[in-house]
């Protein structure tokens, strides 16, 4: 009766460990996204409701991520812009972008309490009018915040993070989080 349970306890010790070795998807969804960094690594990463979102794919020659920073505009203007192709075989894409105006130093900016700062998101997969968020909407719901942690432009590097929720009437909530940015200018 002992050899009966000590194989079959080795049996299921054996069948949990190849099962978490053939588990592709990392418990923690923030662990695929790039570090939060300030050194301008041209990395950018958020969850879009929990999920993980990094732009990339695309091949006309368009980059999947742009970041262009103007000092001089309407006191420090900020527009960061992605897409992604989430399904290789798919035509369809997500973008999401964010930024705004009198963004001139290291600081916390808020999305939705003015018409300043603003965020978005665009969804292929989705039909309208559920696929476009916008934090400008005149029905919908925006609040959130994009915090500049470097603005360095003699060396060229912009760093910040985000986090926002977008909603509008009749459509699924998005809830961005654990946004980062790290740009070289």
């Amino acid at each position: 009766m002992k050899r009966k349970f000590l194989l079959y306890l080795c049996l299921a010790t054996l069948t949990q460990c190849s099962k978490c070795k053939n588990d592709p998807t990392p418990a923690d969804p923030a662990a695929q996204l790039p570090p939060a960094t300030q050194t301008g690594a041209n990395t950018f990463g958020c969850l879009v409701n929990g999920q993980p979102y990094t732009p990339g794919g695309g091949s006309n020659g368009t980059p999947s991520y742009a970041v262009i920073y103007d000092p001089g505009y309407q006191g420090g203007s900020l527009d960061v812009r992605t897409y992604r192709y989430p399904d290789a075989q798919s035509l369809k894409k997500q973008r999401l972008s964010l930024g705004g105006i009198n963004i001139n130093h290291a600081g916390v900016y808020l999305i939705g309490a003015s018409p300043d700062t603003g965020a978005g998101f665009t969804d292929e997969y989705r039909t309208s009018p559920c696929d476009t968020y916008r934090s400008d909407q005149a029905n919908g719901y925006s609040k959130g915040s994009i915090t500049i942690t470097r603005l360095d432009l003699q060396a060229g590097i912009i760093s910040g993070t985000f986090a926002f929720t977008l909603a509008q009437p009749g459509c699924d909530t998005i809830k961005v989080t654990q946004g980062r940015f790290d740009k070289k200018l």
